[in-house]
């Protein structure tokens, strides 16, 4: 299916890959550690994401040598985090239908939690990764803007 391993199609999946383990090996680190419930480690889930879109950015660049045009690098940027942040919602989602322990806490420590449940979780999650990943991809197109001019 994707057999050119310089297309943006197969670059956006392969490191889309790469920041879903990422992903997925953070919430099982915080798991572990007991940490998982504080709300504001969260946020380091967006580094993941970071990460995840630099990286399909720099290997575009090394395969390409005309560089990276302005839509293409914001579709590149969209399509990872599309491909790292659907399957850990979806991942989070069957994860909080086997343990459910897991999901009563979230609904005793989250603000509005008693209207919680795995499927809204898993919506919010893959809606608010969806907009970090515009949100990363659009940042870093705009340093790549400016990085072009002088050759990348």
């Amino acid at each position: 299916m994707l057999k050119d391993k310089s297309s943006i199609e197969y670059i956006a999946v392969k490191n889309g890959l790469i920041a879903f383990g990422g992903l997925v090996a953070y919430f099982f680190l915080m798991k572990g550690v007991g940490l998982v419930h504080i709300v504001e480690l969260r946020s380091l889930n967006f580094l993941i994401m970071v990460g995840g879109v630099w990286l399909a950015f720099r290997e575009y660049k090394k395969s390409h040598s005309e560089g990276l045009a302005y839509f293409n690098g914001l579709g590149l940027g969209i399509r990872t985090t599309v491909v790292s942040v659907v399957p850990f919602a979806l991942f989070i989602f069957f994860y909080l239908k086997l343990d459910p322990a897991f999901m009563e806490t979230i609904r005793a420590n989250e603000m509005f939690g008693y209207h919680l449940n795995p499927y809204l979780l898993a919506f919010l999650i893959a809606f608010e990764g969806s907009l970090s990943g515009f949100f990363i991809a659009y940042t870093l197109m705009q340093y790549m803007k400016r990085k072009s001019v002088s050759g990348w």
